[in-house]
């Protein structure tokens, strides 16, 4: 295996801190077969320049391999610009239109759920689509100010866009035990959005003989999630609606510290980029206390995507061990990081 040519994107609050760690452990496991390099993107560099993503840093960032990206968001920046014209720019011309997130109650972690729902396992995945929804920022607002002020934000979805997604969810489906996809909608009051999606799952579930699937409306789904999350084997939706559910999922799989996600371009005509759930934090940075497992699982499904499946392996094992082995005492940033690279 050639070396992982890696961009590293730390970001904001705690990014740094985080992906330190998550640098540390795929060191460790990979024996220091990656070429890292690294970008000033995020409030700083904004700050400073006023800039977000410049156009010459994108296109370095498409000769990449793979993209580790820690957290984007600080209060000395408006709300949302960083997200919109940092993060969200690289997923969209990046076509990342795959959002990965894997949901396993793992040993060691508690969960508020109640036992009779624990002891049945949680562990599924969802597949939410990344390009399309509400937030290509179609829409606008007229009267600014006044009392008839009006907004729209357009949700936008393709068939094209759709399918890819739905193909996505089935073949990961079919490498899986259960093989079973279940679409998250509300197709009986967004028809035309809705039915679009479910058409699709019809036609490409006939091309999946040996994949089950099934329908939840979204406001049923999160009553299923704290109630029967076991029910859930590969979810698909799309990008508002994963986004909302990928949270509770976090939360009842032992919280956001713990949550890894991949922004995927399948075909690999672009990087795909990891990062954790969680956010900046910007009220702890600096203070050593932030939890560094998601960036280390996310660095986990950043091998698994690159073919290397021993390695990715070998990480959430290590994880497994360091949750298991978790007592009350509570540890530092570095010492998490520690602790799990030294199992490797």
């Amino acid at each position: 295996m050639s070396a992982i040519d890696l961009a590293v994107i730390a970001g904001d609050g705690i990014g740094p801190e985080v992906v330190a760690e998550g640098l540390k452990v795929l060191d460790a496991v990979t024996n220091g077969d990656v070429e890292r390099t690294e970008y000033d993107l995020g409030a700083r560099r904004w700050n400073a320049t006023g800039e977000t993503l410049p156009d010459s840093v994108l296109e370095e960032l498409r000769g990449h391999d793979v993209i580790l990206l820690g957290a984007i968001g600080d209060p000395s920046a408006p709300s949302g610009l960083l997200e919109r014209e940092l993060l969200l720019r690289i997923r969209f011309e990046l076509d990342h239109y795959i959002n990965l997130r894997p949901s396993k109650l793992l040993p060691g972690v508690t969960t508020p759920l109640a036992e009779s729902v624990t002891a049945k396992g949680i562990d599924f995945v969802v597949v939410r689509e990344g390009t399309e929804g509400p937030y290509t920022g179609n829409g606008g607002a007229l009267r600014v100010g006044t009392p008839h002020e009006m907004a729209t934000e357009v949700s936008v979805n393709s068939r094209f866009g759709i399918e890819r997604t739905v193909r996505d969810a089935f073949e990961r489906a079919n490498k899986r035990e259960r093989k079973k996809v279940t679409l998250l909608h509300k197709h009986n009051v967004l028809s035309y959005a809705g039915h679009l999606w479910r058409r699709t799952v019809e036609e490409v579930g006939r091309e999946y003989p040996d994949v089950t699937h099934d329908y939840a409306h979204i406001d049923a789904a999160m009553i299923y999630m704290v109630t029967d999350p076991s029910r859930f084997d590969v979810i698909v939706t799309d990008n508002l609606f994963g986004d909302i559910v990928t949270d509770l999922a976090a939360a009842v799989t032992g919280g956001i510290g713990l949550a890894a996600s991949g922004n995927i371009n399948p075909e690999g005509a672009a990087p795909s980029m990891f990062e954790p759930v969680h956010g900046s934090a910007p009220d702890i940075a600096g203070q050593g206390k932030a939890d560094p497992t998601a960036t280390i699982l996310s660095t986990s499904l950043l091998l698994a995507h690159l073919g290397r499946e021993d390695e990715a392996r070998r990480i959430e094992e290590a994880v497994v061990a360091d949750l298991a082995a978790r007592g009350s005492q509570p540890r530092s940033t570095t010492e998490i990081g520690d602790a799990i690279a030294g199992r490797l």
